[in-house]
């Protein structure tokens, strides 16, 4: 878990207050903060509308989906690995919403059989990564162009309309006028945000993503806990594409194909290391925030699909050379403390 601090000094001498000790996750959660604050400003200078109510719960609404798949993003990489798949998986699980759907069955049990299904794809990534020992890259790439063709495959290409457009609750408005889909997803982050802080798999899953020979050497299950967050982020993908299919109404082999990319960024934005062993659910609640409100300020600017989608590929470059100076700027403070010792221990005579 990430550990480091940084220590700022207010004043000198006897002074109580004498200095404030914030954690690296801190003081990243406030530079983000500030950032959707400067974002907000910016793009609400330019359209009023941005910050009224209705937007803001817009932004939530549609930040939840990519959010939902951020949280099983989060998993794997604090693990060590990333998962791709998640662009077949999204969709997928849309698709096999969508087809259940019509087939007359209820909406809990269509929505576990777009789980289900996903989770198909992740128990393949987990085997693969874990016991097969390929990488995540190639497992995850070769299983997200299989489940997405599996998507299309199933939609013979075209979207899967509801037949009845009361099966779009998971994104209707019921408690308090919010969205549903903001509930789930809120949920689920209090679930992984205990899971990661209060359980014994949290505090393993640290240790495999820091040292994956010390975690095994530990008594860790490594294969056995990687194949359980490759299954974990499936799952979220598959309940991510059928809240995406309920928001549109129609199920499509092409919704949520970004997904990976998106998940990605804001994990990384949101202060895990790619390299595993860091990451905290708070930041990805933020960095989903920040892409949510990027993609909608742009929208409302008239600026194009694709240059929103450059705008993201930017902001995941950004965060990933943010977090190669912070991990840079660790290792040497890490290395003025041994040496300190050293020649404490040992002084020159």
């Amino acid at each position: 878990m990430d550990e480091s601090t940084a220590i700022s000094r207010f004043s000198k001498g006897n002074s109580p207050f004498r200095k404030v000790v914030l954690s690296e996750a801190t003081i990243r959660f406030i530079i983000l903060g500030i950032f959707l604050v400067v974002l907000s400003l910016i793009f609400s200078s330019r359209n009023a509308n941005f910050t009224s109510g209705n937007n803001l719960a817009n932004i939530l609404g549609n930040a939840s989906v990519i959010g939902i798949v951020s949280l099983g993003q989060l998993l794997v990489i604090i693990s060590g690995g990333f998962d791709l798949s998640v662009s077949g998986t999204v969709p997928l699980g849309g698709v096999v919403f969508a087809i259940i759907l019509n087939k007359g069955w209820s909406v809990p049990a269509a929505l576990l059989a777009a789980v289900a299904i996903a989770g198909i794809f992740g128990l393949a990534n987990g085997i693969l990564v874990g016991f097969v020992k390929i990488s995540p890259l190639i497992a995850t790439l070769g299983t997200w162009y299989i489940s997405a063709g599996f998507a299309l495959t199933l939609s013979d290409g075209v979207q899967i309309p509801f037949d009845d457009r009361a099966d779009g609750i998971l994104s209707a408005r019921t408690v308090f006028g919010v969205n549903n889909q903001i509930w789930i997803f809120l949920g689920i982050s209090l679930v992984v945000t205990f899971l990661l802080r209060f359980t014994v798999f949290g505090r393993s899953l640290y240790a495999l993503g820091g040292n994956r020979e010390a975690a095994r050497l530990a008594g860790i299950p490594v294969s056995a806990m990687t194949v359980s967050v490759y299954v974990i982020s499936a799952f979220m993908g598959g309940l991510a594409g059928a809240i995406l299919a309920s928001q549109l109404l129609t199920g499509s082999g092409t919704a949520g194909i970004n997904s990976a990319l998106q998940s990605i960024a804001a994990v990384v934005l949101g202060g895990a290391a790619l390299t595993g062993g860091v990451g905290f659910v708070a930041g990805t609640l933020v960095g989903v925030i920040i892409l949510g409100a990027l993609s909608n300020g742009m929208s409302m600017l008239g600026i194009p699909a694709f240059f929103q989608t450059m705008a993201t590929g930017i902001v995941l470059l950004l965060a990933v050379i943010l977090s190669q100076f912070r991990k840079r700027g660790s290792f040497r403070k890490s290395e003025q403390v041994s040496s300190s010792k050293s020649q404490t221990q040992h002084p020159t005579n």
